[in-house]
C-alpha cells in the first residue's frame, strides 16, 4: 500500500514566520522518504474544525506549483479541487500547467466543494448542491476534453466553451489522472465510475469501505467500466505515527478490500519530525501489505 501526506493544517508554532519554511521540508521529506501523494487543501478559509478564518490557508495551486518546484518524485494535487472554485476551462488550464513544471506529476482530485462560509466570505457564488454536482460532471467532461485531441466547442447547461484549446498539452499520457473525493453514493461514486481515474474514500470503517467499495462496482457494471483499473484510495483521520500498529492494521483490512493508498494528516505541532518518523518507520511496513 503506498502512502499520501495530506498538508491540512498551516497553524503551527511561529506560523507567520516559519509557515513556507516548514511546509517545504515537510513536502521535501515526504517526496524523499518515499511518500507517493502530497496534497493541499483547497480552500480560501480554514475549516471550522481547525479553527477556521482566523487561521493561515494559502491558495491550493500556488502551492503546488511552488512544491513542483522542491519536490522531485511525488504525484502532486489539491485534496480535493472544489468545483465552484474555478471555471472549468482555466481549471484544466491550471492543472496542465502544474503537470507540465512537474514533470509529468499533477493530479485532479476534485469534489463538488461544501464550504458555503468561504464563498460567501469572498463573493464566490455558491449554487444548491445539486447544481453544484452538475457544474462538477461538467467540469469533468471539459476536463477530459481540453486533454484530447478535440480542441472544439463545448456546450454544456452551465459552461460554453468555443475552443477547447490546451497547449501545451499535458506531459501524462493519455491525460491527466482524475481522482474524486467523497464517498456519496448516488452522484460521486457513478461519477467515480463513469469520469475518473481514482477515489478517495472516508476511512470510516472497513465495513462501511467495503459498501462503499460494492457500490462503486455496481456503477462499473452500470457504466460498463472495468473496476479494477480504478485505484482505490482513503483518507485517514487518526495518527500514524503515534499509534502506528493500530494505522497498520486498520489498512491491512483496507488493502484486502482493495485499497491501494492512504492519505493522512501530519499530527502534533511539528509535521517535519512526523513525517520523517512515519516515512522511515510506517511507510516500510505500509508498503508491504
Amino acid at each position: 500500500m503506498e502512502l499520501g501526506v495530506h498538508y491540512a493544517n498551516f497553524t503551527h508554532p511561529d506560523w507567520s514566520t516559519k509557515l513556507a519554511d516548514r511546509l517545504t521540508e515537510t513536502a521535501k521529506v515526504a517526496d524523499e522518504g518515499g511518500a507517493s501523494l502530497f496534497t493541499v487543501m483547497d480552500h480560501y478559509f480554514q475549516m471550522e474544525n481547525l479553527g477556521g478564518p482566523p487561521e493561515p490557508m494559502l491558495e491550493g495551486y500556488t502551492t503546488l506549483g511552488y512544491l513542483a518546484a522542491v519536490t522531485e518524485n511525488v504525484r502532486l494535487s489539491l485534496l480535493v479541487t472544489g468545483t465552484t472554485y474555478r471555471r472549468p476551462g482555466l481549471l484544466a488550464k491550471i492543472v496542465t500547467t502544474l503537470d507540465v513544471l512537474s514533470g509529468g506529476r499533477a493530479m485532479l482530485g476534485i469534489g463538488a466543494a461544501w464550504y458555503e462560509r468561504e464563498h460567501l466570505g469572498l463573493g464566490v457564488p455558491f449554487p444548491p448542491t445539486a447544481e453544484r454536482f452538475e457544474r462538477l460532471e461538467e467540469t469533468l467532461q471539459i476536463c477530459r476534453q481540453m486533454w484530447s485531441d478535440d480542441d472544439g466547442e463545448f456546450v454544456g447547461r452551465h459552461y460554453h466553451l468555443a475552443e477547447t484549446v490546451n497547449v501545451p498539452p499535458t506531459v501524462q499520457r493519455p491525460r491527466i489522472p482524475i481522482l474524486l473525493g467523497g464517498s456519496g453514493e448516488k452522484k460521486t461514486l457513478r461519477f467515480v465510475a463513469k469520469y475518473a481515474d481514482a477515489c478517495n474514500i472516508f476511512g470510516e470503517s472497513a465495513e462501511i469501505v467495503a459498501h462503499k467499495l460494492d457500490v462503486l462496482r455496481g456503477h462499473c457494471d452500470t457504466e460498463g467500466r472495468d473496476y479494477d483499473e480504478i485505484e482505490k484510495s482513503v483518507i485517514y483521520s487518526g495518527d500514524a505515527s503515534a499509534d502506528s500498529d493500530s494505522f497498520l492494521a486498520t489498512m491491512e483490512r483496507y488493502g484486502e478490500l482493495g485499497i491501494s493508498l492512504v492519505t493522512t494528516m501530519p499530527g502534533g505541532d511539528d509535521p517535519v519530525a512526523w513525517t520523517t518518523d512515519v516515512c522511515e518507520r510506517v511507510l516500510p511496513r505500509l508498503k508491504e501489505l
